[in-house]
């Protein structure tokens, strides 16, 4: 398979070495208009919309993932694979399991666990453990704390496969640690693995399983601005 991919219709060359990834397609729009210089639609196809344009001169794109490790699996893997991009940085939201870990906080995925089956198609004769790039890492906890207005925490993150949990199991991953969920990192990292790349998932707590809070649908789609910004100056 080449380019256009199945599901990417833009041209070789049209998306930077890094793309910011929402999950959302209207963040990745919000994204693109409120802090890239002069963005451009690359990818239209299925409304997961694509935009590249320039931040502080640097050549960035974002384009949203969709929900869960299915879709981000697929854009992931044809960016790193097709479209030559090196580092993708999930920019999305997560559900705290943690009580120092507060609705807008900020979440860095050190790592990833997960309930997803995602990871058996590698063959592996066990359980492989999805991490991050360090140096992206690094860099954005140096950005987060030169912002100095910025409670986060940095650690394992649970990529779950399902929002809805019938076995309310979700809160069983704190006692290992754990800070939070949502549904992408993990595959994200595994991809990033598999295509010798570089990931890095950054949430902002939307809600909390601990204290029950939460945030709009409007909120999560428009504000969240530490993350975007610590994202933006690091890709």
């Amino acid at each position: 398979m080449g380019i256009p991919t199945p599901h990417i219709s833009a041209k070789l060359g049209d998306f930077a070495k890094t793309v910011l990834m929402p999950g959302d397609p209207l963040r990745a729009k919000f994204v693109a208009e409120t802090y890239l210089e002069n963005p451009t639609l690359v990818n239209p196809v299925r409304g997961i919309n694509g935009y590249t344009g320039t931040y502080k001169g640097k050549k960035v794109s974002v384009m949203a993932s969709g929900m869960g490790m299915p879709s981000i699996g697929i854009y992931s893997y044809e960016l790193f694979n097709y479209y030559d991009v090196d580092n993708i940085i999930r920019i999305g939201t997560a559900g705290s399991m943690h009580p120092d870990l507060k609705i807008r906080d900020v979440a860095f995925a050190m790592g990833a666990c997960t309930n997803s089956d995602y990871g058996s198609q590698f063959e592996l004769p066990g359980t492989y453990a999805p991490i991050c790039s360090f140096p992206l890492l690094k860099k954005a906890v140096e950005v987060a704390d030169a912002m100095g207005n910025v409670h986060y925490k940095v650690g394992n993150f649970l990529s779950s496969d399902t929002f809805y949990d019938d076995s309310m199991g979700t809160m069983k991953w704190s006692k290992m640690g754990v800070l939070c969920v949502e549904m992408e990192a993990a595959a994200l990292y595994m991809n990033a693995a598999r295509a010798g790349k570089n990931a890095l998932a950054i949430c902002t707590i939307s809600d909390s399983i601990v204290t029950g809070e939460a945030t709009t649908a409007e909120e999560r789609q428009t504000s969240f601005n530490n993350m975007m910004m610590i994202a933006l100056e690091i890709a």
